[in-house]
């Protein structure tokens, strides 16, 4: 078989994921074609949560400034007995990633603005229309058949990556089954236009006979979600007049809203057994199927791109042997099956079975809600599972106790550059490696080497109350710790510097000391190409 056309990386399909990674490595330099089936972007609500992590993967993407004033910043949910009556409210006011935990979006306006970020890369394509009906892996390449508009195209690509959803052909190709469950509680989705409340929370009615939500989004649009009692049909649920006196019980004002869609949904709580199956790789659904009740679907997508993006990159311009990719399953398969259960739990709670049942758990909460360290853990999200592994491409850290250790997310604060201006963190990272130290540390000539190949950038700080020591220079930026959080950070590790991925994740604590590097120098021989 002849390809006619042959790229380092193809993306397949352009949802979330896929628009998402095709940003990333666009940013990276790396050639690489997007195919969708369809004509275009979606154009329908789907996903309507999107969370601080993927809006920091936004930032790196360069598109956040386009993407902030189209979504809802810092949304809460309040929740509701059975009586209509409010037990709980949980508003999440931390930004430690540098953006709200919660927020509100319209998948269709962010899809758009995912694919208008890539005409900034001449190196990267985008075919719409074009359906892949087969393909096979020939040494070291995989070997395309895509339809376009019955024209049939033969295409080829060093690695492939499938985010062609829930329903993944691919997956189903490569023969990988998906291990999980299939909830039997079904659910109608109703979303509406022209909204007239300015009620910006989501509600959340914890009702034994009809559970419900109701989530207020950007641009004057709000989602209704409820539970189908067992026997009820799609046909029956889905009449207008049904599902409209449903609303008005729980806003009259939404009563006769226009109708965008409505569906009924079946939720799964499933992964692929395998994420990577030679030179083809599955993200997003196509790798993990999560219920809705946490709002971490989409999200959970972009964190398989932010992952991978950087992961090709270093291998496609041989930095790194293909090894490397292997630690992508490894660090992002039990995070995603972890908010999977998060997911779970939440949904149970969402769905008693009975008053007894619904009262239990309410009072539960408002019990929970009476002692301060537990009322903060829920009020702020503290349950949600962090993001961080528990193995692949990290030096483990050697102090415990650390609230942050390596190989987990870094908190993104806003840091002073000479001049004063205060940034977001990642914006003296830059786009690749970087090295966060003390101002004037010397480091380990072996690492130092390492991150002259590798183009790391060098990020040196000062303490909150000190002067900077000299002017910034094309070779290293000096930033204060205005803040003082990264500082504390590597105080907590005993380092003296830290290496940070380009997904944000730490590296590597460095203590300084004689053969402290040693761990990482194993790593790094490890992956080296």
């Amino acid at each position: 078989m002849h390809a006619t056309s042959h790229y380092p990386v193809i993306v397949l399909g352009a949802g979330p994921t896929g628009l998402t990674l095709a940003n990333l490595l666009g940013g990276y330099g790396v050639r690489t074609l997007l195919l969708e089936r369809n004509a275009s972007t979606v154009d329908e609500p789907r996903a309507v949560s999107i969370d601080d992590e993927s809006l920091r993967t936004a930032q790196s993407a360069g598109l956040i400034d386009q993407i902030l004033p189209s979504i809802v910043q810092g949304y809460g949910v309040h929740y509701f007995s059975w009586s209509g009556r409010e037990f709980a409210r949980i508003e999440p006011q931390s930004t430690e990633y540098g953006y709200p935990k919660r927020n509100a979006f319209r998948q269709a306006v962010l899809a758009a603005q995912l694919r208008d970020g890539l005409r900034r890369f001449p190196h990267v394509e985008t075919r719409f229309g074009h359906e892949l009906r087969r393909f096979e892996q020939a040494g070291d390449r995989v070997v395309l058949d895509v339809d376009h508009a019955g024209t049939p195209v033969t295409l080829s690509c060093d690695w492939l990556v499938a985010c062609d959803g829930g329903r993944s052909g691919v997956r189903e190709q490569l023969g990988i089954p998906l291990s999980g469950n299939t909830f039997a509680e079904k659910w109608l989705i109703v979303d509406l236009l022209d909204r007239k409340t300015p009620f910006r929370h989501t509600r959340t009615y914890c009702d034994p006979v009809r559970p419900a939500i109701r989530l207020p989004g950007p641009q004057g649009t709000v989602r209704y979600e409820f539970m189908l009692k067992e026997g009820e049909t799609a046909e029956y649920v889905l009449d207008e007049a049904r599902l409209r006196g449903w609303i008005r019980e729980r806003e009259p004002l939404d009563e006769d809203l226009p109708i965008a869609r409505k569906v009924v949904y079946t939720f799964h709580a499933r992964l692929a057994e395998r994420w990577r199956e030679g030179r083809v790789l599955l993200a997003g659904d196509a790798a993990h199927l999560t219920p809705p009740f946490a709002g971490q679907g989409m999200n959970s997508g972009v964190r398989d791109a932010t992952n991978l993006a950087w992961k090709l990159h270093a291998v496609v311009q041989g930095r790194c042997d293909p090894a490397l990719l292997d630690t992508y399953e490894m660090e992002r398969k039990p995070h995603a099956w972890a908010l999977i259960e998060m997911a779970i739990r939440i949904g149970r709670y969402m769905q008693p079975k009975s008053r007894l049942e619904a009262m239990a758990a309410q009072w539960a909460l408002k019990l929970c809600s009476l002692y301060p360290p537990a009322r903060d853990y829920v009020l702020q999200l503290k349950f949600k599972p962090k993001p961080r592994f528990g193995e692949g491409f990290f030096v483990s850290c050697q102090a415990p106790d650390t609230a942050i250790k390596a190989g987990q997310l870094l908190p993104q604060p806003r840091v002073e550059w000479p001049g004063g201006r205060r940034r977001l963190l990642d914006e003296a990272l830059g786009p690749g490696f970087a090295c966060l130290c003390r101002a004037g540390q010397p480091l380990d000539p072996e690492v130092e080497s390492w991150m002259a190949a590798m183009d790391v950038r060098r990020v040196e700080l000062v303490a909150a109350q000190d002067d900077f020591p000299w002017p910034e220079t094309p070779e290293r930026l000096v930033v204060r710790d205005c803040e003082g959080v990264l500082t504390r950070v590597m105080a907590e590790a005993g380092a003296q510097a830290m290496l940070v991925r380009p997904d944000r994740y730490v590296l590597a604590f460095l203590p300084g000391g004689q053969d402290d590097a040693a761990p990482l120098r194993a790593l790094l021989a490890r992956y080296r190409a």
